[in-house]
């Protein structure tokens, strides 16, 4: 039986309800959805996509980070959208987070996020030295 493991980094904002930042079993990280929050504030961190897309990028890459991966040990992303108009700006700032890496992905318009957020993102990720 496989031993399930919470992971929680200073560097993300803090779950706003019940559920982790991440949780890690079976080798394979899950992280929940993360939207523009600045970590430190607990606030959208501005009125567009772009700025919040790039949040949520640098949110993920925390938790992955403190749960001992990297970029590329991402196996898949999910990416919600308010507005599938806003899919251009979203993918080219993804593109730019994730380099050459490319994971599989889905996209979906959403008719609301949390706190009015434009964007969420959540990953699904390998963990090469995982206990749980």
């Amino acid at each position: 039986m496989s031993v399930i493991k919470v992971i929680h980094s200073e560097q993300a904002p803090k779950a706003v309800g019940a559920y982790s930042q991440a949780v890690v079993s079976g080798g394979v990280l899950y992280a929940s959805g993360q939207i523009g929050l600045d970590p430190q504030k607990g606030t959208l961190v501005g009125d567009g996509v772009e700025s919040q897309a790039q949040q949520v990028t640098k949110n993920l890459t925390a938790v992955l980070a403190e749960a001992g991966a990297d970029l590329n040990d991402i196996l898949k992303v999910n990416i919600f959208l308010v507005d599938m108009n806003d899919f251009p700006k979203v993918n080219a700032i993804y593109a730019d987070w994730l380099g050459e890496h490319r994971p599989a992905r889905a996209t979906v318009a959403v008719a609301a996020l949390p706190l009015g957020a434009l964007v969420e993102m959540d990953v699904t990720a390998r963990m090469l030295d995982s206990t749980a």
